[in-house]
């Protein structure tokens, strides 16, 4: 019974199961498949971005007071960023406004946008380091 009102819950995690998203045919998996490619990418994004927020942490520590900044700008531009990659993600998707590929647009952007961001702050770690 628990596993049945799990299903009923989280249609998703069992749907995920099923997905073959190298091969994916139907619009719902097509656009699943594309969710899962956002959020594996904020899963990157967020450990890049801990990474080099521990890197401005560090910038700043050696530097005097008064010229300190570095993980204030890291965390505002972080900030700015997101808006940016909503709100792009978000017109790109209106292309497709009301047909059934919309959301999967949308997803698909957000992923890769979201990795591209994530690859540009592990290349500022590994200048850092």
């Amino acid at each position: 019974m628990k596993v049945l009102w799990l299903v009923l819950l989280f249609p998703g995690a069992a749907l995920a199961q099923d997905v073959d998203c190298a091969a994916a045919q139907t619009q719902i998996d097509m656009t699943f498949c594309a969710a899962e490619a956002f959020r594996e990418a904020d899963a990157d994004l967020n450990l890049a971005y801990g990474e080099a927020r521990a890197l401005m942490r560090r910038i700043d520590a050696d530097l005097r007071p008064a010229d300190r900044g570095a993980e204030l700008a890291l965390r505002d531009g972080q900030r700015a960023w997101i808006t940016y990659r909503d709100q792009a993600c978000k017109a790109e998707a209106y292309l497709w406004w009301g047909g059934s590929g919309q959301t999967m647009i949308h997803e698909a952007c957000r992923a890769r946008v979201t990795q591209a961001r994530a690859d540009d702050l592990w290349e500022v770690v590994a200048s850092g380091s």
